[in-house]
């Protein structure tokens, strides 16, 4: 379930201790974050955590929980210090049109069960994991990569358009050259549980120099798409709609007697009436037309000549 624990309770959640998503401002350093709290990419990366069970799902063969964690905001270099010393997956994902790219990150361990159920095993890795990837691995990291590239694109689209397209995965951060230490990113982090196993994360570290371009968008409201409406729905809609029945009268003649006439009335008398060759239609108190007034298959009937405007029928 998207950003909400597993009943397994805290159990889901990653025991390394995140650092604080702001730092306190320090007298001529730069401002580490200059987006503000970053409440819609949080949302974005809550809309992508949806997404990813329809990606992991058919890679584990089995069911999928997913959630997004609170994002941060760090340096480079305090990121790298966090992640553990195993083997470790950093593959940059190109960003179009900006300059730049983000970077997944993905647990070694995890990258290498994933490439053993591709090819029909059980999920197992090694006990001992290697130093580096093997050009299988390396492809099953870049195949993830371009899995995903889709649904986030498809998640950032409400804020702003960005397409994502995997480069070559490194097992050592220092080799990606677009990124300095002291750069600041932009981490959010997402976990996936298989049934009672321990959940494994992966994290998509977003550069803040890449996202300045998209500054005004990632400070403003994200406005989701419009809902499809269900055709069924409005089927159906339509078929109660059209059976609402309504009243459709014709008046021939209004008459108007003067009080003196109308108390001596009597059976037998005639009251004279006069009309024109059209009548008027009403359906319930609006005027639908006029007619002519005649008779069809034996019965007493009005033949519409003119129709009038239905705005006030549809008012």
């Amino acid at each position: 379930m998207v950003n909400e624990p597993a009943t397994s309770g805290t159990a889901d959640r990653r025991e390394r201790a995140r650092a604080a998503s702001a730092r306190p401002g320090v007298l001529g350093a730069a401002k580490l974050n200059p987006f503000g709290d970053l409440h819609s990419v949080q949302h974005l990366s809550a809309r992508f955590a949806r997404s990813l069970r329809g990606v992991f799902e058919p890679l584990v063969r089995q069911e999928v929980r997913c959630w997004a964690e609170p994002l941060v905001v760090q340096r480079f270099a305090d990121y790298r210090t966090e992640r553990p010393d195993t083997l470790t997956a950093w593959l940059p994902l190109a960003m179009a049109p900006a300059e730049g790219g983000a970077l997944l990150v993905l647990d070694g361990r995890f990258a290498l069960e994933l490439l053993d159920l591709f090819f029909g095993g059980t999920g197992v890795a090694p006990v001992e994991l290697p130093g580096e990837f093997s050009p299988a691995a390396a492809a099953m990291i870049r195949r993830l990569g371009a899995m995903i590239a889709e649904p986030l694109a498809a998640a950032w689209e409400p804020l702003t358009h960005i397409a994502f397209a995997p480069g070559n995965v490194e097992a050592n951060p220092a080799l990606l050259g677009d990124l300095d230490g002291d750069d600041a990113l932009i981490v959010t982090r997402f976990g996936l549980a298989r049934g009672e196993d321990k959940p494994v994360f992966l994290d998509l570290c977003y550069p803040v120099a890449a996202m300045k371009p998209h500054g005004t968008a990632l400070t403003g409201k994200v406005v989701a798409k419009p809902v499809e409406p269900d055709a069924a729905w409005q089927n159906a809609l339509t078929r109660a709609a059209m059976q609402v029945t309504f009243p459709v009268r014709s008046v021939l003649a209004e008459p108007v007697v003067p009080l003196s006439v109308l108390i001596n009335l009597k059976p037998g008398d005639v009251i004279p009436i006069s009309f024109t060759n059209d009548v008027p239609i009403m359906v319930g108190g609006d005027k639908l037309g006029t007619g002519t007034v005649g008779t069809s298959n034996g019965h007493a009937a009005i033949k519409i000549t003119r129709l009038a405007s239905l705005e006030g029928l549809n008012a």
